[in-house]
């Protein structure tokens, strides 16, 4: 499909619904439930049959994961704001008290239909020489093979502990996995409580002896009930059950921190230690056990799942397995764009000729790793600036910051000790820059630099000039692989200076002014947001085309909102691909019948940031305004972060960005949801006889505009409508 085929399907017709209006709490959506919906989506792909099938485990492994830090972070605060009594309403009107009550309920939902798509993948899993086996499929030849293994891999690691009152019940750390037992002695027949901690530091599932290329595993736990005689000598199992925690993960900083990265370590020792939110456990347990471990965990009724089936769902990730690529999806080599091999890899080279924006994973993250690579080694730079957000533990990115530094370039490194569960990371490469000579600052006490912003300056000939990367996603080359996310290299100086102003408003709190090309949280972005959608409000009243395309992760800020609904009411055509939160309600008559808002959950998770505005002409133009961003329209992005919305002005980019990734996600249908005013999604079917376009495929089959080289500069598509 070429990118002149892509058809805007017509707005739905809206609906009357009643009770609903500008001055109604309930015109917005509410958050929580939202991103449950999201994860309602995710789950749903775990039983698509065009995914492949160990792509599908994937999507219920992620499922569990997306819930438990949904609980540790989300459920976790809602809790402590409803055990303090505060009743201040969310956006939707529903207090704390009263998300909780709604959560509980779709997450044990949940929670059951996990166990119903394990239950019927482990079967086509098993049709296909993969088996998850229980203790009465073993064979004597098992039996042998787990005793070794228990031996030379298991025993030396475990702790089992007698509960008594020499013996008090330990601590559980987060995500803590344990079996609790009621055992009786052979002899005399006396009993014993004990918990049997399983570390996460050993394998959840134990690979067994293949039979007739057969792979075959047991779950931990059930080998760990055949060893109970190896734990607990002369004892035998009169009852157990198991079960997981998870604890408050958020964390909590003293604003008046004398040395903030000793603050953080202080803290994230807390979190480790933080109150019990939810406890799942297996089905059966014996009551008087199940109230020894609520009572010593602390939790109640209404924070405890018994699970009919398998708990720590998030551990299937381990069976996906390398030795069955034909269970997975299609591997594919990330392209390296024509226009750096046109240059033989020189980056400053490429973006000198022209900007250049790169969609990963399709195109590699490599290029970015080059770019700071090539600065480093490069004599000619000399200064580098880096905000990093999330990076790997074996960061290229740190790397190459170190080496220029060691080079004795002038490297500034902008750390997020905040970046939530990668504040200890972030500690390490803070420390490991420092040895090698960075400047590294952190930002604010109370805002997260969000921001991706890489500046490189190099002399040339007689004058300095600034290579500037910006990013709607991490500094992270693992995550690269897997999020969508657009890199946008350029050499124009004023998005140089812009991006150096963010760098000195970083490093020492000097407020930006007269930013040329640039907004940013939380001085400007959303005021200037605002101003757009209400310049395309005052196109529609002229008689003039009015139009919004936008893409992004979340939308719940109140006042971007309230201004879209005022924009449908004025006659603007808004369309909106929202891959998780959506706090917006589209297609009610009245209020936001011209707003469609869809998500798109697939092979790839969307991540990219992207705003146009048809600035008084029919999408796609070159006229429009087009931006990209590393915020979502969120309050906590909007105002308590750094954030960055960059306007793009080059034509080939602008045509990239509007009619190929935009046009191409807002066409796509084989892994789209379509989003109803009343908050759920439906999945969205392709007209009969029709081949239902999956934007992910396109991507992998056609390189970006701005990469090509010389051989494809002839070929660019050109903007369907233009002024």
């Amino acid at each position: 499909m070429n990118q002149t085929d892509f058809l805007k399907s017509p707005f739905p017709e809206a609906q009357e619904v009643n009770g609903i209006n500008m001055q109604s709490q309930n015109r917005f959506f509410n958050r929580e439930l939202s991103w449950l919906g999201f994860n309602w989506r995710v789950l749903e792909e775990a039983e698509n049959p065009c995914v492949p099938l160990l792509e599908r485990l994937r999507f219920l492994s992620i499922s569990a994961a997306n819930l438990d830090e949904f609980y540790t972070v989300r459920v976790a605060g809602l809790r402590e704001l409803a055990h303090a009594g505060n009743f201040t309403p969310a956006i939707d009107g529903l207090t704390a008290a009263e998300q909780l009550v709604h959560i509980n309920e779709d997450a044990r939902n949940l929670l059951a239909k996990q166990q119903i798509v394990l239950a019927a993948l482990k079967a086509d899993m098993e049709k296909q020489g993969i088996s998850i086996l229980n203790i009465n499929r073993l064979t004597e030849t098992d039996y042998s093979h787990l005793d070794d293994f228990f031996l030379q891999q298991v025993f030396a690691v475990l702790s089992p502990l007698a509960i008594d009152p020499a013996h008090p019940f330990p601590f559980l750390p987060n995500n803590g996995f344990s079996l609790v037992l009621q055992l009786e002695q052979k002899k005399d027949k006396k009993t014993l409580q004990a918990l049997l901690p399983i570390p996460a530091q050993i394998p959840r599932f134990i690979r067994l002896p293949a039979r007739n290329g057969e792979h075959r595993f047991l779950p931990m736990e059930d080998l760990l009930l055949v060893k109970i005689d190896h734990l607990f000598p002369g004892y035998r199992v009169k009852s157990h059950f198991a079960f997981r925690i998870l604890r408050n993960s958020d964390l909590e900083v003293e604003e008046e921190a004398e040395d903030l990265v000793r603050e953080f370590e202080v803290a994230l020792k807390r979190r480790r230690r933080g109150e019990v939110v939810r406890m799942t456990h297996s089905a059966g347990a014996p009551e008087k056990l199940k109230i020894l471990v609520k009572q010593q965990l602390q939790v109640n009724d209404d924070e405890v799942v018994e699970m009919n089936g398998m708990i720590g769902l998030a551990d299937l990730r381990e069976l996906i397995l390398d030795e069955r690529p034909d269970l997975q999806w299609k591997s594919f080599i990330p392209r390296v764009p024509e226009r750096v091999q046109d240059y033989d890899g020189n980056m400053f080279a490429a973006i000198r000729q022209k900007d250049m924006l790169l969609q990963h994973p399709y195109e590699t993250f490599d290029i970015v790793i080059r770019f700071l690579q090539q600065a480093a080694r490069d004599s000619n730079v000399v200064a580098i600036k880096q905000t990093l957000y999330r990076t790997s533990n074996e960061s290229p990115i740190v790397e190459a910051l170190c080496e220029a530094a060691e080079e004795g370039k002038s490297v500034t490194a902008l750390v997020e000790l905040k970046a939530r569960f990668d504040e200890a990371a972030n500690i390490r490469q803070s420390r490991r820059l420092e040895r090698a000579g960075a400047h590294v600052v952190y930002g604010f006490m109370d805002l997260k630099t969000h921001a991706k912003i890489s500046t490189v300056v190099r002399r040339e000939g007689h004058n300095l000039i600034t290579y500037t990367h910006y990013g709607t996603g991490n500094y992270h080359p693992i995550t690269a692989r897997i999020y969508t996310d657009l890199s946008f290299f350029t050499c124009d100086p004023t998005l140089g200076r812009d991006a150096t102003k963010v760098f000195n408003y970083l490093s020492g709190y000097a407020k930006p002014n007269n930013l040329e090309n640039l907004s940013i949280s939380p001085i400007s972005l959303k005021n200037n947001l605002i101003k757009m959608i209400e310049e395309e409000i005052r196109y529609a009243k002229a008689g003039r085309p009015a139009e919004i395309w936008a893409k992004m992760n979340s939308l719940i800020d109140s006042e971007v909102i309230d201004a879209l609904y005022s924009a449908s009411q004025a006659g603007v055509k808004i369309s909106l691909v929202i891959r998780g939160i959506c706090g917006l309600r589209p297609g009610i008559k009245g209020i936001s019948e011209n707003i469609r808002v869809k998500s798109i959950v697939g092979r790839f998770l969307e991540h990219s940031r992207i705003v146009c505005f048809g600035n008084g002409v029919e999408l796609p133009s070159k006229k429009a305004r087009v931006f990209i961003s590393s915020a979502d329209w969120m309050g906590r992005n909007l105002n308590r972060r750094v954030e960055s919305l960059v306007e793009i002005h080059n034509l080939t980019v602008k045509a990239q960005i509007v009619s190929q990734i935009l046009a191409a996600n807002l066409a796509d249908i084989a892994q789209s949801w379509i989003m109803s005013s009343d908050g759920q999604f439906n999945r969205a079917v392709a007209e009969a006889g029709e081949l239902a376009f999956n934007c992910h495929r396109f991507f992998l089959e056609n390189p970006s505009l701005s990469g090509r080289g010389s051989a494809g500069a002839s070929d660019v598509p050109k903007l369907t409508h233009t002024a």
